[in-house]
């Protein structure tokens, strides 16, 4: 909880003014990652991607839940895909034909990572005009509580 929001609430929020569709990943009743559970966020983008072209969507905004203070245009800032935010590369614009690249990263031995899909289909790195808070600690998200949120970001 933030400010009386839940993470998930708050990136929801943020999204549904920007994107055709929300959905949430990796969550009960919401897209499954992609091949399974516990692939971390590369397995949650190829479970976006496979919903995506099933649904017909061309590309797939992504963030991770506990990026906090998103900008309220960052599709916008990340136009055209494959594009993510340079800080934080969860954070991105990828077109769904990237799904067999995300497929083969997480099929083979190597890096299951963020920047290897980056890599894979020559995706840019955006500086945004604000830099999100990533909450990786209780502490972090006690800092930010004591901090004012601009616009209920």
């Amino acid at each position: 909880m933030l400010h009386g929001e839940t993470l998930l609430a708050r990136a929801l929020a943020v999204l549904a003014g920007q994107c055709d569709a929300v959905v949430a990943v990796g969550r009960d009743g919401g897209v499954a990652d992609w091949p399974r559970a516990g692939m971390g966020p590369l397995g949650g983008v190829a479970g976006a991607l496979r919903h995506a072209a099933e649904q017909g969507f061309a590309e797939v905004l992504t963030v991770s839940v506990d990026a906090v203070g998103l900008p309220r245009d960052l599709a916008a800032q990340l136009a055209p895909g494959p594009a993510y935010a340079a800080g934080q590369p969860v954070i991105g614009l990828w077109p769904v034909d990237a799904l067999p690249a995300v497929e083969g990263i997480l099929a083979g031995e190597g890096r299951h990572s963020m920047r290897a899909l980056a890599d894979a289909v020559a995706a840019r790195a955006v500086q945004l005009t604000t830099e999100p808070a990533n909450i990786n600690t209780p502490a972090d998200l006690a800092a930010l509580a004591r901090m004012e949120m601009p616009d209920g970001l």
